[in-house]
């Protein structure tokens, strides 16, 4: 589990810094998609991490809920 965290994290990172590089050339080079490169940005902002913590929820309670069910077959 730590190690897919690690890795999530690591590309929520890398695509955040992307975003934000076009972003910032896209304003210093003043082209018309500047405005909507930002607003994506933006959004990505909010989008981005409370999807990776969405989906670490959902890893943790499938695989809790396996693993409870092999430490029940375990004991029978």
């Amino acid at each position: 589990m730590a190690k897919l965290k690690k890795i999530f994290a690591i590309a929520g990172v890398i695509l955040l810094i992307g975003m934000y590089l076009l972003t910032f050339m896209s304003a210093m080079f003043a082209t018309p998609n500047t405005h909507s490169l930002f607003l994506g940005s933006l959004a990505a902002t909010i989008i981005v991490p409370v999807f990776l913590y969405t989906y670490t929820l959902i890893y943790k309670v499938v695989y809790k809920n396996r693993e409870n069910q092999e430490n029940k077959e375990q004991k029978d």
